[in-house]
């Protein structure tokens, strides 16, 4: 089969059934309404896009302290949740299938977005360079963040259990741990960012500790098979590295093969700015031909495909499906314009963080 029949056929990912091969990646777009609620307008956005195979949410935060940025959506109130379900229900009505992606930021916060929980937290007190945005939309340095406690681990745990209890209220068909991106649980992963010397931190093992775990909490809501996980081996985004990635991310993927997941999801290193730029480094290490023979389960990938790229990586058995991001913000349709090879509507990225329709529900369809 070719490249493109393949992207058409339907695929199981755990019990998780996918009419195409298509993904829409994971968008952060900073467009929730007071209350870390989800816009009433997502529920459009969201519907106008599943003729994809499977959606994975926005970044949704599980917690107070796990926001990061200004109006993003959480997943831990009724009220939040009550707008997941409008929004779930949209996209079951037109036979779409979609997960919630759970996150926390670590240390890539800042006070004023969660003023009574105070400064950010991670696994050890090391701030990240550079600066992000406040509740007021304005730069600030990043602050050092509190390494956390045992305690303050075992609260997490809970918060992603209680996350995951409200995307199964919600309806989702299941949801995708966020591991990736020099957020909170890959800040565990490598050891730029994990400098601990207790079960969480040191060997490889014990920094994997951490996401075995966090697995272990969402599986008791949602079987095992209805639970993916994002990676992002080589990547840079947010200030992160590891003194040996290979060695850590072929152990992480051997990890996994143990839990019977619906997929693990990589983000391929050539687009490591995690969508905040256009940059590609072609040079970099291509992570679907090195841990996809590792890994036993069903492999999405992501970062910077076109169609054709799309294509190839699914007819070389790399991956089976591709998720794309910036393509799907300006084409709610890209799975019909690949199917008949129809030219694909420029994405604005000036409208792509915060606003309202402008960049967001208003880009036309065939």
């Amino acid at each position: 089969m070719s490249g493109k029949e393949i992207m058409f056929t339907p695929v199981k990912l755990g019990s998780i059934q996918l009419k195409n091969r298509l993904v829409m990646a994971p968008l952060t777009r900073m467009r929730a309404i007071a209350g870390d609620v989800p816009n009433p307008l997502a529920k459009i956005y969201y519907a106008q896009r599943a003729s994809t195979g499977l959606i994975i949410t926005e970044a949704t935060q599980i917690s107070p302290l796990g926001m990061g940025y200004p109006a993003t959506p959480g997943i831990y109130s009724p009220e939040q949740t009550a707008a997941w379900k409008e929004i779930v229900d949209a996209v079951h009505a037109k036979g779409g299938s979609i997960v919630a992606q759970l996150w926390h930021v670590g240390r890539i916060s800042h006070s004023s977005l969660h003023p009574e929980q105070g400064v950010p937290e991670a696994p050890s007190a090391i701030a990240a360079s550079g600066q992000t945005y406040g509740a007021d939309w304005k730069l600030h340095n990043y602050e050092t963040p509190k390494a956390m406690t045992l305690d303050d681990i075992a609260r997490l745990l809970k918060e992603f259990e209680a996350a995951a209890k409200n995307a199964k209220a919600a309806g989702f068909d299941g949801i995708e741990i966020h591991s990736a991106n020099g957020y909170l649980l890959d800040q565990f992963l490598q050891d730029k960012t994990n400098q601990r010397s207790d079960q969480y931190g040191g060997s490889i093992e014990n920094r994997l500790r951490l996401l075995g775990e966090v697995i272990d909490a969402v599986s008791k809501v949602f079987p095992s098979d209805k639970v993916g996980v994002r990676l992002s081996p080589y990547g840079t985004f947010n200030d992160m590295a590891d003194s040996d990635p290979v060695a850590l991310f072929t152990a992480a993927i051997h990890k996994l093969n143990a839990y019977n997941l619906a997929y693990v999801h990589m983000i391929e290193p050539r687009s490591t700015s995690a969508g905040g730029g256009d940059q590609v480094f072609e040079d970099a290490p291509i992570t679907s031909e090195m841990f996809r023979k590792s890994y036993q389960g069903k492999f999405i990938t992501a970062g910077g495909y076109d169609q054709a790229m799309g294509e190839k990586v699914l007819e070389d058995g790399l991956a089976d499906a591709v998720a794309y991001g910036r393509l799907y913000i300006s084409n709610p349709d890209l799975a019909e314009r690949f199917q008949r090879n129809a030219s694909l509507n420029p994405y604005n990225r000036a409208t792509f963080y915060g606003g309202q329709e402008v960049g967001y529900t208003d880009y036309p369809t065939l």
